[in-house]
């Protein structure tokens, strides 16, 4: 079975200088969790009415685009630049191109706040240089090596920084709201998922259930590991964002739930109770199913609302699978056991638990507002809670005196 490791890094030493821009996990990860806690309660003001930021565009369309290119923007930039020097036995990105990437993805974030003040040739060049840098700084490695089957992940960046483009070219041309095109992004990001989580989820559950003496392996079903499984999510999101409610997007994004449905079952989540930086993986992925199956229903009934559908993808799975994997790896690659803490554990569930309650705001008329403020409390409560946990693993040496 084909792994992303995530635990060990290869390749030569990082560049020298402060710990925290020694590998591009360190600021990346942290940059995605103080966005998660920060940028959402200011949302909830926003929200509210309590905060006028004075945007030239509707609020909501900043609250989507911000949580998808901001907040999943740092957190892919930080696993490739993780990831890569795994796949490839490059060293890592550090030092100065790592400050320069980080620089640019605050100046995306800070011009897009201020939007109503700048003009807009000026936020959309600060907000779109982020990704292309960062596809150079893995691409390199990636071509090097001559892996065409990690190559994808610069197919993935090109679709992510053209989703990011139309956003812009939406709200500078006056084509459109936007909508569209954050949509488009949130489908890039859930093929991500269905790929990357297709490959580690089942190969840390195999090893970890064979540590508890369970030698079955875990067998994937052909027709879905060979391309249905990334294909499905891929055809029913990218429909989902273009033609939106309608039958045919419906119709496949049900078809997509089943196959990952299908897919989830054969990794036997179940067993992995007793270990939570194992069984959030499991739980991201459950999200995934139930975010294409609500998207899938809402186009047949108006009993379910699109936007739960949507916040179960992206509060919901989008954020789960990214607090799971951003806690694993930092903590190997910082050259620690692979055990999370009660706090670590507490923000899992925050964050989850936060997704839940915005979900069912979507189906509690009555409730809605307050819902939708408890569950965004209690969502960016995790990401506090991460982020304060994770402060000083990242910003230290790592444990063991090896360099990255």
């Amino acid at each position: 079975m084909a792994t992303i490791p995530l635990n060990e890094p290869k390749g030569g030493g990082a560049a020298a200088g402060p710990a925290f821009f020694a590998a591009g996990f360190r600021p990346l990860f942290l940059a995605a969790a103080l966005h998660g806690a920060l940028m959402l309660p200011l949302w909830l003001a926003v929200h509210s009415g309590g905060v006028d930021l004075g945007l030239p565009f509707a609020a909501m369309l900043w609250h989507g685009h911000e949580m998808v290119f901001g907040f999943a923007g740092a957190a892919v930039g930080g696993f490739l630049l993780t990831a890569v020097p795994n796949w490839t036995g490059s060293a890592p990105v550090a030092g100065r191109p790592l400050m320069l990437l980080s620089a640019l993805w605050l100046a995306g974030r800070l011009a897009f706040v201020l939007a109503g003040h700048l003009p807009p040739w000026l936020v959309a060049a600060a907000d779109l240089a982020y990704l292309p840098l960062l596809g150079v700084l893995v691409g390199g490695p990636l071509v090097r090596a001559g892996k065409p089957r990690n190559m994808v992940f610069l197919v993935i960046l090109a679709l992510f920084f053209l989703s990011n483009a139309a956003v812009h070219i939406d709200f500078v041309l006056g084509a459109g709201d936007g909508l569209a095109a954050i949509r488009l992004g949130i489908a890039v990001v859930l093929v991500m998922i269905a790929l990357v989580g297709g490959r580690v989820v089942p190969a840390f559950t195999q090893t970890w259930l064979r540590m508890q003496g369970d030698a079955r392996e875990i067998i994937g079903i052909g027709w879905i590991e060979k391309g249905s499984a990334v294909g499905s999510v891929a055809a029913a999101t990218v429909l989902a964002a273009l033609l939106p409610g309608s039958a045919a997007a419906g119709a496949v994004l049900l078809a997509a739930a089943a196959i990952h449905l299908l897919r989830l079952a054969r990794w036997r989540g179940w067993r992995t109770l007793s270990n939570p930086i194992l069984w959030v993986l499991h739980l991201g992925y459950l999200w995934l199913v139930a975010g294409l199956a609500l998207l899938g229903a809402s186009s047949f009934t108006a009993a379910v609302p699109e936007t739960a559908a949507l916040h179960a993808l992206t509060a919901g799975s989008i954020a789960t699978m990214i607090i799971g994997v951003m806690s694993r790896a930092a903590l190997g690659h910082s050259g620690r056991m692979l055990v999370v803490s009660r706090w670590t554990v507490a923000a899992y569930v925050l964050v989850s638990l936060g997704a839940l309650l915005r979900v069912a705001a979507g189906f509690a008329e009555a409730a809605t507002t307050a819902l939708t403020h408890a569950g965004g409390g209690l969502w960016a409560l995790g990401w506090v809670l991460f982020a304060v946990v994770y402060v000083p693993i990242v910003t230290r040496p790592r444990a063991d005196g090896r360099p990255g």
